[in-house]
């Protein structure tokens, strides 16, 4: 792919470049600094003598004849002029700046190449600091002085052995240099590969991942750096929280075409009755008062049953929507035996407890208690013998408040017992919309609790509804019908509708 790098390669040559800069500028400061060390040597022995010839005051005969000034001597020897480089040059130069002799020998040619290079012998003399000049192709620091007779003395001593040595020390450090950023670029790439794994290990796991192995995790390294393992547990919480949401929407997915599939089927059963003793009627097939009696009231007792199913339907929806409930302070032990003695008087001969004495408030939405006490009692009615006991209970503990309905009944099976909250699950197919125990779940979660089912064949049900004791906030006022609800019909707040004669729910 165009523009992309390997992080692999742009971390390498990162730290080839910066240990390059790093000995570019160490071998500069060193090379300068030895440079300016041996010419500091060299300016030094030429300033000592300069300032030597300049305060003797002495001419130049008076030297010339000074056979004990040796070191002169071996500067102006005639065997001197056979060097092609001379270490030194000592050089007179007259008032008119041309070259004369030292010690009875004629000007060499080396004294005027230094002449010719210097030039200007005065403007030396006012420069207190050895200036560089070029002799014969060599290089060379000079300095002046001025004896007493007018004549001008030039000393210089050649830098070439310093230009040497600084070249040795350049191509050193360069040679040193060169290998260890080899040595530098091969560790980088091996430390680099070795401590990336675990990104590749996340790229071959985010791969398989795309194929559709939810499973897959990055694997922990054995060398861990903190930043990638910050990155592999973020990567891996997240990975994981896909799969949940996919495992999520997959369930839900497949709870949705069942629950469309079974509300199909429970509105179908209703609407094919009516519509086939609608094509009786049509065919002229109930000739007789009592037939056509009998059609009628099939006909309403199956529309009110697809009524009573589309209204479990609703409520239900606006369950899931988390509705805003209209809670008061409500006594529960006050709902629990006003149930009971609707069971009595439903059944008189079903044995009733009740262990609900004295008064048990909790902020609650009425209607949706009742709704919940109404759905499990018409369960117990529904699928219990008439003769089977029902224990009702009310307690307050840990701060929460626990409603228990209890039936001595044949129990569920564990498999049952697992769907028993499902939507439209009826056990054995027995009667009823299977909508009962779904509403009764999604009330009581809409008051922020929970509801359980302790079960087994042989042994009843206990159904146990937990409803958290917590302060709530003060209930809005309730909205004045206007003129535009006129002729509506009034249906009952998200998560507070009340059947008053409940469809019996499935178990």
């Amino acid at each position: 792919m165009r523009g992309v790098h390997s992080l692999r390669g742009r971390l390498t040559l990162a730290n080839v470049v910066l240990l390059a800069l790093g000995i570019v500028a160490a071998t500069v400061v060193s090379v300068l600094g030895m440079r300016y060390y041996l010419l500091d040597q060299i300016d030094a022995e030429l300033t000592r003598t300069r300032d030597s010839l300049g305060g003797s005051e002495l001419t130049l005969r008076q030297i010339d004849s000074l056979s004990v000034l040796s070191f002169f001597r071996d500067r102006v020897d005639p065997d001197w002029e056979r060097e092609d480089d001379p270490d030194s040059i000592f050089a007179a130069v007259d008032a008119r700046g041309e070259p004369v002799g030292v010690l009875g020998f004629a000007p060499t040619d080396a004294q005027r190449a230094l002449a010719d290079a210097v030039g200007d012998v005065p403007a030396l003399l006012r420069d207190p600091e050895p200036r560089d000049v070029t002799v014969r192709g060599s290089a060379y620091r000079v300095t002046g002085t001025r004896l007493a007779d007018g004549t001008y003395i030039m000393i210089a001593a050649s830098t070439e052995a310093v230009h040497d040595v600084v070249a040795k020390a350049v191509r050193f450090d360069l040679a040193i240099g060169t290998l260890l950023l080899s040595l530098l670029a091969c560790l980088t790439m091996f430390s680099v590969r070795r401590r990336m794994r675990s990104l590749e290990d996340m790229v071959e796991t985010s791969s398989a991942i795309a194929e559709g192995d939810l499973t897959r995790r990055v694997p922990s390294s054995r060398e861990t750096i903190l930043e990638v393992e910050q990155l592999r547990l973020a990567l891996n919480s997240m990975l994981q929280q896909v799969e949940s949401a996919y495992r999520t929407r997959e369930r839900s997915a497949a709870q949705l075409r069942r629950f469309v599939a079974d509300a199909s089927h429970e509105l179908r059963t209703p609407l094919a009755a009516i519509r086939g003793y609608l094509q009786l009627y049509d065919r002229g097939m109930l000739r007789e008062p009592a037939e056509r009696g009998r059609a009628w009231d099939r006909m309403m007792t199956e529309s009110e049953r697809m009524a009573r199913l589309v209204d479990e339907l609703l409520l239900l929806a606006r369950l899931d929507q988390r509705p805003e409930l209209r809670l008061r302070n409500v006594d529960v032990c006050r709902l629990v035996r006003d149930a009971a003695e609707d069971v009595r008087a439903q059944q008189p001969e079903r044995p009733v407890t009740v262990d609900a004495g004295g008064s048990v408030l909790v902020r609650a939405d009425e209607a949706g208690l009742r709704q919940v006490l109404g759905n499990l009692l018409g369960n117990v009615r529904t699928h219990t013998p008439a003769d089977v006991p029902v224990r009702l209970g009310v307690v307050r503990e840990d701060g929460e408040v626990r409603l228990s309905v209890t039936d001595d009944g044949p129990g569920l099976a564990p498999e049952d017992a697992a769907r028993v909250f499902d939507r439209f699950f009826r056990v054995g197919g027995g009667a009823g919309s299977g909508l009962g125990m779904a509403i009764v779940q999604g009330v009581v979660r809409a008051h922020g609790g929970e509801v359980t089912v302790s079960t087994a064949p042989g042994e009843g049900l206990t159904v146990t509804v937990t409803l958290p004791n917590r302060p709530a906030p003060e209930p809005t006022a309730p909205r004045t019908p206007g003129a535009a609800d006129a002729g509506r019909p009034r249906a009952h707040a998200p998560g507070t509708a009340h059947v008053s004669t409940p469809d019996p729910p499935a178990r």
